[in-house]
């Protein structure tokens, strides 16, 4: 175990939130009318909508992989980074662009950039961990 018993107390449930909020868009499959109170988008063009569907199914599988983190350790920096990546370039591609950022939920917002704060300082953490222990070998 890299973290101490007291931080994986702290951890597991973190991530599991992280996780099964991070899910959330996947709502969007079943119920389209979910992308006008996320995305700001009402009946959007079949493309649009499929992509934004699309959208929702890789949150869940990221969400998904995140719980998984919270009880696989094995799987957590993999699950930190890939997160870090997916929501950094999605704020990277809507938050300069005031056209469409206006459409999104500032809690959106908020939330993705909480993840990506809290899942790399645990990659760092992560990383920083294996590093020593691969020295010490």
């Amino acid at each position: 175990m890299l973290l101490s018993a007291r931080a994986e107390t702290a951890l597991r449930p973190l991530l599991v939130v992280l996780g099964v909020v991070t899910t959330l868009p996947a709502v969007a499959i079943v119920n389209a009318g979910i992308l006008d109170w996320n995305y700001g988008v009402s009946d959007p063009a079949p493309m649009t909508q499929a992509l934004l569907q699309h959208r929702g199914m890789l949150q869940l599988l990221l969400g998904a992989a995140i719980v998984w983190a919270a009880f696989h350790p094995p799987v957590r920096l993999a699950a930190a980074l890939g997160a870090v990546a997916g929501k950094s370039t999605f704020l990277a591609l809507i938050l300069p662009n005031p056209a469409i950022r206006g459409d999104l939920s500032p809690l959106s917002i908020w939330f993705d950039v909480f993840c990506i704060v809290v899942l790399g300082l645990l990659a760092v953490r992560l990383l920083t961990l294996t590093g020593v222990a691969a020295y010490k070998r």
